[in-house]
């Protein structure tokens, strides 16, 4: 079995630019590719667990979605990093978009998507989890998957400690950037 790393995008391994219209715009937030090369030497599973909302607020196709990952996953393989999956949430109750403006389980913090990957991934080990983003959502999806929750200052992270954006959380560490939270979560694993 596996320990497995679920992995916010935007403001975790990309910068955080706001609803990003022009794929050329996503852009990886430094050390984020050699982090992920860490956890792929390390054969810790790195999977990307992301709500993107542009789709059910009408910014944006769900193609462009798919465009904006093919991007991510481009970026780290060209410097040797790979994902291990990728699974974003589309929905968004209050949306304009009626094909996604409905209540999911897979809208962080619900564990729809961390469900779903350990469903199609059988070799993951659900006692060696962490999730790590920039919002208090990623740390509470931690908790309601009895993972460890990773906040980096990245992104909105800074926001959410200072109580400004969304909620107070308590995440079990709390990270410079992603470089910082995978060398928290390598030494962790190693206790």
């Amino acid at each position: 079995m596996r320990p497995v790393v679920f992995l916010d995008r935007d403001g975790t391994l990309n910068e955080e630019i706001g609803y990003i219209h022009d794929v050329s715009m996503l852009n990886l937030i430094s050390g984020a590719a050699e982090s992920v090369v860490k956890l792929n030497t390390a054969n810790v599973a790195a999977i990307l667990v992301s709500n993107q909302t542009g789709a059910a607020r009408g910014f944006y196709t769900e193609d462009h979605i798919k465009l904006l990952n093919d991007r991510l996953v481009k970026l780290l393989e060209s410097k040797g990093a790979k994902l291990d999956g990728i699974y974003y949430c589309p929905h968004l109750e209050t949306g304009k978009v009626t094909e996604f403006s409905i209540k999911c389980r897979c809208r962080k913090p619900e564990p729809g998507l961390v469900e779903q990957a350990f469903q199609e991934h059988s070799d993951l080990d659900p006692k060696k989890a962490y999730v790590v983003g920039d919002k208090a959502s990623d740390v509470a999806l931690a908790d309601n998957c009895g993972a460890k929750g990773i906040l980096v200052k990245t992104g909105y992270g800074q926001a959410v400690m200072d109580g400004r954006y969304q909620y107070k959380v308590e995440p079990a560490y709390t990270a410079h950037n992603i470089t910082d939270a995978v060398d928290w979560i390598l030494k962790d694993l190693a206790k």
